[in-house]
């Protein structure tokens, strides 16, 4: 039986090879200890779908402040403070602190109208997304919403004073997945059950959409035939849906519920597109994880990611525990940001004990 490898972390663009506990190389494989996440900074789309929807003088500013190129993750806009643009390691105030660096306080005022620009002078149209606590917008992106919250008696939370925005910036890396998927194949043609761990921004949403592409595609070097994929996407973030229709390549053969949460999801997907790959973001408590077992009981292979930085650290949650114990998932891959996004810190058999 194979086991999992555990792997030394470096930058991209050196060599290593993984090691066996007693500190021998293996005879029969090698493998780079880091997703091959190209710097893939996002600007055009930064430039031409997020920036057109702020004011000019906060574009302006951001302009002024940002080289032509730079890798923005987030923009932040907040209602008497200043601008805050989030890079992949650190961030920029606009606070006027620094040469080059303007003073840019954002006003209740331009809140309200980078509002307009994002729903379109249509709020209604929008009140479900609102609801979520988020707008998604072309290109992907997500606008997260902060401000006053108010409580209808149907439980409902909406938020009703806008008085932050959050814009991620959506980035699909293409054959992030690529260097991994012969060590995830499974004995039938498609992936065995996977379950991605990683803490946020360490790259498991990246992994997991590039192996459904990976899934719907084919990788016949790594013994994968083309599947039926069908991706449960509760909060639009593997797919990036805008209209219902996926911003992010998925592959060919996806069918995407967006949106929509996981536990129905995962047995709506099942009856309705029969596939051969399930996949579904962040798995949590128990609902989600008797959805997971059912499908992969009835016969589909799961791909699913979940919030921690080790798999002794689930194994410490009763479900995630009950879903690795009973042999549910096959591979266990896991994420850390030790030597930036994407590292992989294991990657092998879903270790049981």
């Amino acid at each position: 039986m194979k086991t999992g490898i555990v792997l030394a972390p470096r930058r991209v663009g050196r060599t290593s090879v993984d090691r066996n506990p007693d500190g021998r190389v293996p005879a029969d494989r090698t493998h780079a200890d880091r997703i091959p996440f190209r710097e893939d900074p996002g600007w055009e789309s930064f430039e031409r779908e997020v920036l057109p929807l702020v004011p000019d003088r906060i574009r302006r500013g951001i302009l002024g402040a940002l080289p032509r190129g730079t890798p923005v993750n987030e923009l932040r806009i907040r209602s008497g403070l200043p601008v805050c643009i989030v890079l992949p390691r650190s961030d920029i105030l606009l606070d006027g602190s620094r040469p080059g660096i303007p003073e840019i306080v954002a006003s209740r005022e331009e809140i309200a109208r980078t509002l307009s620009l994002i729903s379109d002078c249509s709020y209604y149209a929008l009140e479900s997304e609102f609801a979520g606590g988020y707008i998604t917008i072309p290109g992907g992106h997500r606008v997260g919403l902060s401000g006053q919250a108010a409580v209808w008696t149907d439980g409902t939370v909406r938020i009703r004073e806008v008085s932050g925005l959050c814009f991620r910036i959506a980035r699909a890396v293409r054959g992030a997945g690529a260097s991994l998927a012969k060590e995830l194949a499974g004995p039938d043609g498609r992936l065995a059950s996977t379950l991605i761990v990683s803490p946020p921004g360490a790259g498991k949403t990246t992994l997991l959409r590039d192996l459904c592409r990976i899934s719907g595609e084919g990788m016949p070097e790594a013994g994968i035939r083309p599947c039926q994929v069908g991706i449960v996407d509760e909060r639009s973030e593997i797919a990036a849906c805008y209209g219902g229709i996926p911003q992010h390549d998925v592959g060919p053969r996806a069918d995407v519920l967006d949106r929509c949460p996981k536990a129905r999801g995962l047995m709506m997907v099942m009856r309705s597109a029969g596939p051969d790959v399930v996949a579904t973001d962040e798995i949590g408590g128990e609902e989600d994880a008797r959805a997971v077992a059912a499908a992969i009981s009835g016969g589909a292979v799961v791909l699913a990611t979940c919030h921690g930085s080790s798999l002794e650290q689930l194994k410490m949650r009763p479900y995630s525990r009950w879903l690795i114990t009973e042999g549910y998932f096959d591979k266990a891959v896991v994420l850390s940001r030790r030597k930036g996004p994407g590292t992989v810190e294991y990657v092998g058999d879903m270790p049981r004990a």
